[in-house]
């Protein structure tokens, strides 16, 4: 009896999963595994923790998912915690199964993973078969090899826009036929034997994000379908409070619940059906960026983590070693710097593990230019914090803001401009910073303007009820 062991990484679905229909549709019988990889609950770099509680909550709720789904084609899934690289050569050893197959990822530690594995099972006189299954145009059809693809976005896109396609999904296998296995086998680990503390839902926040597949597809559904919010998603996207300014299906794709391909067909039959317009395309156009980042990184690899990043931009950034350096540090982390617009997008990344594009933007460019704090430890931060957590975005994004990645110009953005422009009745601010609720609207973004007196007026006295600034930000600014 021929038996394959398919190992579950980033993909956690059935629908267009390749090595999970590769391994159905070639063998007699296959493993499904999934490891929860103890590293990625190690301390990261700068001493932060690397995958925080948001993080580890939605990937339990999708390999619980996941293993639902096997179970509805009448498999199963066997869950192991430790290091993937002794746990899965283990279980093929164990099963007697004639190769493994995995997707692949750009990341160091991840294809250092996977070459382990390869050679432990080469040892077994058994083989490992990758597949690249996290973008939506392949890795094979880009009309330019990786090392030689464009730096800069906009001409990259129209090249692939122009010259590749997007591959059709892989269908998913009706039936699964899988050992049995014991229950203690199956048994998912809970969020304090993954070493971290459950988290409950804040009320405040955009969306509970729940993970899995099917949480994934009912987002969509609810999104495009019935909500009809897809035709007017360029136009929204910036929203700041609310579940449906934009699609918010970063969570699903980071732990790979949903396929990029099948979003893209997805906004195919709504152009189809419905309407299609540069809303529509721009979704389309947000993938594309998420497969940017994913090509360059495979092509620069460990510079894509340099403080110098791929362009090896010298700028004399605070060492992060510094108390100092991290004394301002932890203030940006806990949205404590006194300026309510980055203030109020830290606490919604810490209580809900989300943060908005726009949010995301404004915070990395106060550490990054008005703090010139190493922007590093901002991008460590977000990979400790973060419930839609993906490497090659997060790094990418952070690089591109500090002026050393991709497109960088040295452009910075004006936290008190963007909190006006986005932020215009201070809804956002007083949402997630209630002490400055009773303040009027010209006050709430800059409340270092107000006098003594209408400090004592209004409740709010800075300092006491809500931080002085930790600098002076327009004399900053104007530094620049």
């Amino acid at each position: 009896m021929s038996r394959a062991v398919v190992w579950f990484r980033d993909d956690l679905r059935v629908h267009d999963n390749e090595p999970l229909a590769a391994a159905v549709g070639g063998h007699e019988t296959v493993i499904p595994a999934y490891v929860f990889d103890s590293r990625q609950y190690e301390e990261g770099m700068f001493g932060l923790e690397k995958k925080g509680s948001q993080w580890a909550r939605f990937r339990r709720e999708s390999v619980e998912d996941l293993q639902a789904s096997l179970r509805d084609r009448g498999g199963d899934l066997l869950v192991r915690q430790g290091d993937p690289t002794e746990e899965i050569p283990a279980i093929a050893d164990s099963y007697d199964a004639a190769a493994v197959y995995c997707q692949t990822k750009p990341g160091g530690q991840e294809l250092e993973a996977e070459n382990t594995v390869r050679a432990r099972l080469a040892d077994q006189g058994r083989q490992l078969n990758r597949s690249w299954t996290h973008t939506l145009y392949h890795l094979n059809d880009l009309p330019t090899h990786y090392d030689d693809i464009r730096d800069t976005f906009t001409p990259w896109r129209k090249e692939v826009e122009n010259r590749a396609f997007v591959r059709d999904q892989i269908g998913t296998p009706p039936a699964i036929d899988t050992p049995e296995f014991a229950a203690d086998q199956t048994a998912i680990p809970t969020l304090s034997a993954l070493g971290r503390e459950p988290t409950s839902a804040d009320e405040r926040g955009v969306l509970p994000f729940e993970g899995g597949e099917e949480r994934g597809i009912e987002r969509i559904q609810q999104y495009f379908w019935e909500q009809d919010n897809l035709r007017s998603y360029k136009s929204t996207r910036n929203g700041l409070l609310g579940a449906d300014f934009s699609s918010k299906l970063s969570a699903w794709l980071a732990h790979g619940c949903l396929s990029p391909r099948y979003i893209n067909a997805e906004v195919d039959r709504y152009e189809d059906e419905r309407v299609s317009n540069q809303d529509t395309y721009w979704l389309i156009f947000e993938l594309l960026w998420r497969d940017f980042y994913q090509f360059q990184l495979l092509k620069y690899g460990k510079d894509f983590f340099e403080i110098d990043g791929i362009r090896g931009v010298e700028k004399d950034w605070r060492a992060a070693e510094s108390p100092d350096t991290r004394e301002a540090f932890d203030r940006w982390a806990a949205g404590e710097t006194g300026v309510p617009f980055v203030d109020a997008n830290m606490r919604e990344l810490n209580q809900t593990g989300y943060m908005s594009n726009r949010g995301r933007q404004n915070v990395a460019s106060f550490l990054a230019d008005a703090l010139q704090i190493d922007w590093r430890l901002g991008a460590s931060y977000f990979e400790s914090r973060l419930v839609d957590y993906e490497m090659a975005s997060n790094w990418g994004n952070w690089a591109y803001n500090a002026g050393v990645g991709n497109d960088s110009r040295d452009n910075y953005f004006n936290v008190l401009g963007q909190g006006d422009r986005y932020d215009g009745e201070a809804a956002y601010v007083k949402h997630w910073l209630p002490s400055l609720e009773a303040l009027p609207t010209e006050y709430a973004h800059q409340p270092w303007r107000m006098s003594q007196e209408e400090q004592a007026a209004h409740g709010v006295e800075l300092g006491i009820d809500y931080p002085a600034p930790m600098i002076d930000i327009e004399a900053r600014y104007k530094a620049l």
